[in-house]
């Protein structure tokens, strides 16, 4: 029997994959490989730099075959999580997360911060929390982890255990951004507790250009709850032009794939065909910072029906049926590609996903993605029982809300929000098209007003619970009291009673917003 070959060091590849040389890594790895075909470091490894530089499927079977080799490594099992959740394969994901967790009692740090991040992804951040703290008692200095944990916290409500986690980032890392922006979003801030100098400190010192755009933005944040609407555009219009310019951002994409869209469906051959889906899920959908995470805690409050948060599993599932060779989800070729899909089986591959999100496993959930207006058509012929309900506020608070809220940095799908008027314009796209869905699927659309929901809250309440098919609860009123996490930007808001103080805001700012106020009454679009 021939001896073993010597294995090359292993050691070596993980700290080449530490420092981020890739190649090197992967050249250790694949000798490993070859050397000792049944060594499972080396597969891991290998899979590792590979995901590393972007090859997610490509590692998935590499990373597979060290956890057959190796299926007690807790490690293995929450990065082959992982880079499922990063493949959209969530239902994989959560089987290697849950089994990752069953191995976890003795594993480090960064494996169980890695198993928690793929149970936020999943929406199961009650399971995420007890992985975050744990890290972070094994690993007190490493601001990654902390983060996570704080910001696991703010969805939940935990405010102070949320700020006390931040306020250590901020003094290891004073130009860590989202912990600034995080701080401030907690708490509403006043002249005698806030942080404003210490923001201003920390853009005079902050070179990183996202860094410094999120900090803009806590500082608009604070200046706003003082009252100081020159400096809050100031730091919105600064932060956000300067990330206009990186990002090469040209409205005109946008405005090609809605009308692919209305030109799509005008066509009754395209996506034609029945579908027999009995579930009914709700669907909650309108631009973002117009009351759509209020609704969803509405209907969230009511015993029948659950949330699921903002599901990808419409854009997702489209994508995929659609079988488009572009990186983007939604473009003008997808839109064309799902001309002769089956709206039943488009309804399946929804359901199938959205069901792997924590409360998605209800009988009945609300999927409350925004931009999923852009798929109202094939939602109503996918699934005929489904219910949705379009959020609408005033359009100069919709430009105003969205061009002062940070959402992900290096998402397209909200590239028109650092710019007032492509924020109109896409408000104009918006408009457009929720009435030409109303015109070809009546009945299916419940219109349902953020300042109409604030002024009668009981009896827009009723309205939106006809709609969808829920009897009246009490609790629906009371939506503010839960404990259920919340994580989007409205997560401290709607922890509040219904109020009227975000109505109208967009006056103090009039005159930076006169632009859009002439472009809104040149196209007909009430705004007053």
């Amino acid at each position: 029997m021939a001896p073993a070959r010597p294995l090359p060091d292993l050691p070596a590849a993980r700290r080449a994959l530490e420092e981020g040389d890739l190649d090197r890594c992967a050249r250790i790895a694949t000798a490993a490989t070859q050397a000792r075909p049944d060594h499972a470091e080396g597969h891991f490894l290998l899979a590792m730099a590979m995901a590393e530089g972007g090859r997610i499927a490509a590692a998935l079977p590499v990373i597979a075959r060290a956890v057959t080799l190796a299926p007690a490594d807790a490690e293995y099992r929450a990065q082959l999580a992982r880079l499922n959740a990063l493949a959209r394969r969530e239902a994989d994901a959560r089987a290697a997360a849950d089994a990752a967790v069953a191995l976890a009692r003795g594993a480090d740090a960064r494996t169980l911060d890695t198993i928690g991040c793929v149970y936020a992804r999943l929406g199961d951040h009650e399971a995420a929390v007890p992985l975050f703290e744990r890290a972070v008692g094994m690993a007190a200095d490493d601001v990654g982890f902390r983060f996570n944990l704080a910001s696991s916290y703010g969805f939940f409500g935990r405010v102070d255990d949320a700020e006390r986690h931040y306020e250590a980032i901020v003094a290891r890392r004073p130009g860590h951004g989202r912990a600034h922006l995080g701080i401030a979003g907690l708490r509403r801030q006043t002249p005698d507790r806030n942080h404003a100098a210490r923001l201003e400190a920390a853009l005079a010192t902050t070179a990183d250009p996202v860094e410094r755009l999120r900090i803009h933005y806590a500082a608009a944040k604070e200046y706003e709850d003082l009252g100081d609407h020159e400096a809050v555009f100031r730091h919105l219009a600064t932060g956000n032009a300067a990330h206009k310019a990186r990002l090469a951002f040209d409205i005109e994409a946008d405005a090609g794939i809605v009308d692919a869209i209305r030109a799509s469906f005008t066509d009754p051959a395209y996506f034609a065909g029945p579908s027999d889906i009995a579930d009914a899920p709700v669907f909650v959908v309108g631009l973002p910072r117009t009351g759509t995470t209020l609704v969803d805690r509405i209907l969230a409050a009511h015993p029948g029906i659950s949330s699921a948060g903002e599901l990808q599993a419409m854009p997702l599932a489209l994508k995929r049926l659609a079988q488009t060779p572009s990186r983007l989800v939604l473009d003008r070729e997808t839109v064309l590609a799902a001309r002769d899909l089956d709206p039943a089986r488009l309804g399946a591959a929804y359901l199938e996903r959205a069901r792997q999100h924590a409360g998605g496993r209800a009988p009945r959930f609300v999927d409350k993605l925004p931009l999923n207006f852009l798929y109202i058509g094939h939602i109503a012929r996918a699934l005929p029982n489904a219910r949705i309900v379009c959020l609408r506020r005033n359009p100069m608070d919709s430009v105003w809300s969205n061009f002062k809220t940070l959402f992900a940095t290096g998402s397209s799908y909200y590239a028109w929000s650092y710019d007032l008027m492509d924020t109109a314009r896409y408000y104009a796209l918006f408009d457009g098209l929720i009435a030409f869905w109303q015109a070809h699927f009546p009945g299916r659309v419940l219109e349902l007003g953020y300042e109409a929901l604030v002024a009668d809250q009981e009896g827009e309440t009723r309205r939106l619970l006809d709609h969808v098919g829920l009897p009246w609860d009490e609790h629906c009123l009371r939506f503010h009291e839960t404990d259920e996490a919340v994580a989007t930007p409205s997560a401290q808001q709607v922890r509040r009673p219904l109020n009227a103080c975000s109505i109208g805001r967009w006056r103090h700012y009039a005159r930076e917003l006169a632009p859009v106020a002439d472009f809104f009454t040149a196209r007909g679009i009430v705004a007053a």
